[in-house]
């Protein structure tokens, strides 16, 4: 016969747990005791934040270089000892270079480049996620080898394909065009490979198993699991396409010479050119092509970190 011993017997309250509390409501939950100073682990040390404000300062120079060889005149920038200080010729450089910016100005420029640029960065994240999730997922014959191909693409400089893309987008009628900026970026090898990597390890199997048994179609798997998981990863992808493409100079150089309607980098291409160049007009356009980028990054940043991090946790 079992003895039970009494509430308050010291057999009953040696018995009692003492890694926690009980809930007094009496479901039995058990609540961690935190120890003193738990946070205070995770708190920066003084070497580390000094090492933190001297990266911000690295990075943030060139910035502020840019700025201050703007706000000067030619002469000043290329002088010995180089000015440090703002000068007050700013808005004069600004509207030299915003009315001479290319045949229409630097707001057709800007126009031009944000439209190139945020096209082929929607394309090539939605054919890459397409691409990378069939890579990943899909069985079919040819999957390795095609992928290498891909991937061996990538080892192929720019420069060689150059000339006859060239003629490719002559024959197609795209010359001195957008057109011939957006078609051939449409898609990038690294795009498909980033995905399919990314994929292969956030997005399990077991639960495209569970839409198929579910009745979803590809369409809906797409849609409805694909796309949320690799969401992180699409932000990210997009991010950089922009940013690539926003930045290219070679073939845009190359597709658009002779056309009245260029690119921000194009457009710049032609400033502080005469007898002598002027790097003060040359830096300030380079400010101007900058401001649209750090707009995106501000805007955009925190959903991207924030995505990142969703992805982290849901991993």
């Amino acid at each position: 016969m079992t003895t039970i011993p009494a509430p308050d017997s010291p057999a009953a309250r040696a018995a009692r747990p003492t890694g926690g509390s009980v809930d007094r409501r009496g479901t039995g939950r058990r609540h961690r005791l935190r120890s003193p100073g738990a946070g205070d682990q995770h708190r920066a040390g003084p070497l580390a934040l000094a090492t933190l404000i001297l990266v911000a300062i690295a990075s943030l120079f060139p910035l502020y270089w840019t700025l201050v060889a703007a706000s000067t005149d030619g002469h000043r920038v290329v002088a010995t000892p180089p000015p440090l200080l703002p000068g007050r010729n700013l808005f004069h450089n600004i509207g030299y270079v915003w009315d001479n910016a290319g045949a229409r100005g630097m707001g057709a420029a800007l126009l031009n480049s944000t439209l190139v640029a945020g096209t082929v960065a929607l394309s090539t994240v939605a054919f890459s996620v397409l691409a990378g999730f069939a890579f990943a997922k899909l069985r079919f014959r040819g999957r390795g080898a095609l992928l290498a191909l891909v991937v061996a693409t990538m080892a192929v400089p720019a420069q060689v394909g150059v000339v006859p893309l060239f003629i490719l987008m002559r024959h197609l009628g795209l010359g001195n065009q957008l057109g011939a900026l957006i078609l051939p970026s449409l898609v990038t090898a690294f795009g498909v490979f980033f995905m399919r990597q990314y994929l292969t390890q956030a997005l399990p199997t077991e639960l495209l198993e569970a839409a198929r048994v579910d009745g979803a179609n590809s369409l809906r798997v797409i849609w409805h699991v694909v796309l949320p998981i690799a969401r992180p990863a699409m932000a990210v992808l997009g991010m950089l396409t922009f940013v690539q493409s926003w930045n290219d100079f070679l073939w845009p150089v190359i597709a658009m010479n002779g056309a009245i309607n260029p690119t921000v980098q194009v457009a710049l291409a032609g400033l502080g050119t005469g007898w002598s160049t002027d790097w003060s007009v040359i830096t300030a356009g380079a400010l101007i092509g900058t401001v649209p980028l750090l707009l995106v990054f501000t805007v955009f940043g925190r959903q991207i970190v924030g995505g990142i991090t969703q992805g982290a946790l849901k991993g």
